[in-house]
């Protein structure tokens, strides 16, 4: 059975953040700070992980995704995770 992530990144370079889901966090993470050659992440290298969620299903982490970049989202980030 594969776990789904819920994941959070902090930029080390200018505190911005990155809400995202996989299958395989080692490799997303990776992708992010070394692989990646396009895409929004990489303006903002060296990326850390601050928060993780893990779900059973894809359809329950891409719905938690959602909720996690939504307003009401954010704030639940900011009251509970230390280093939002």
């Amino acid at each position: 059975m594969n776990l789904f992530v819920v994941y959070t990144l902090k930029s080390n370079l200018n505190d911005k953040r990155y809400i995202g889901f996989t299958s395989n966090l080692i490799n997303r993470f990776h992708s992010h700070n070394t692989f990646g050659t396009k895409g929004w992440t990489i303006n903002s290298r060296l990326w850390r992980v601050i928060y993780v969620e893990f779900f059973e299903s894809k359809q329950e982490a891409m719905k938690r995704k959602q909720f996690l970049k939504s307003g009401q989202g954010r704030a639940w980030l900011k009251l509970n995770v230390k280093d939002y």
